[in-house]
């Protein structure tokens, strides 16, 4: 049972973190860092906030792929990359924030970490006949 807590540990872990990420700093109250960030590609007010509320409806959608595919190497490699991704992408465009509280080096870290869980503790079903 314990071996069963774990997987389900790691999948609400990851699925809840980019449902909460898309809602909340970004489609129900976006936060003025969430602003800055998008505005850091030099659009205009209106089409940073388009952007951002996209990238909110893509995190939902996200998290409710992986939910239901957790046990998916696939799933799991696209989260690590899109967190290594978004890193990088806050690494050059607002670098400051990797030093400030409640960061994404530390969040991102632990999903990373919790995908490599599944991925260890998780079996694709196999194809062979």
């Amino acid at each position: 049972m314990k071996h069963l807590s774990t997987i389900h540990i790691a999948r609400f872990i990851i699925s809840f973190s980019w449902l909460y990420h898309g809602l909340m700093p970004k489609l129900i109250h976006i936060a003025p860092l969430e602003q800055q960030m998008t505005a850091s590609f030099g659009f205009n007010a209106e089409i940073s906030m388009l952007i951002t509320r996209a990238a909110g409806i893509g995190e939902i959608i996200f998290a409710v792929l992986f939910f239901i595919f957790y046990r998916s190497i696939l799933i799991n490699i696209l989260n690590i990359v899109a967190l290594v991704g978004l890193m990088l992408f806050v690494a050059v465009l607002q670098p400051a924030l990797l030093i400030e509280a409640f960061n994404p080096v530390t969040t991102n870290f632990a999903m990373i970490a919790f995908s490599l869980v599944l991925i260890k503790e998780t079996k694709e079903p196999q194809l062979n006949a």
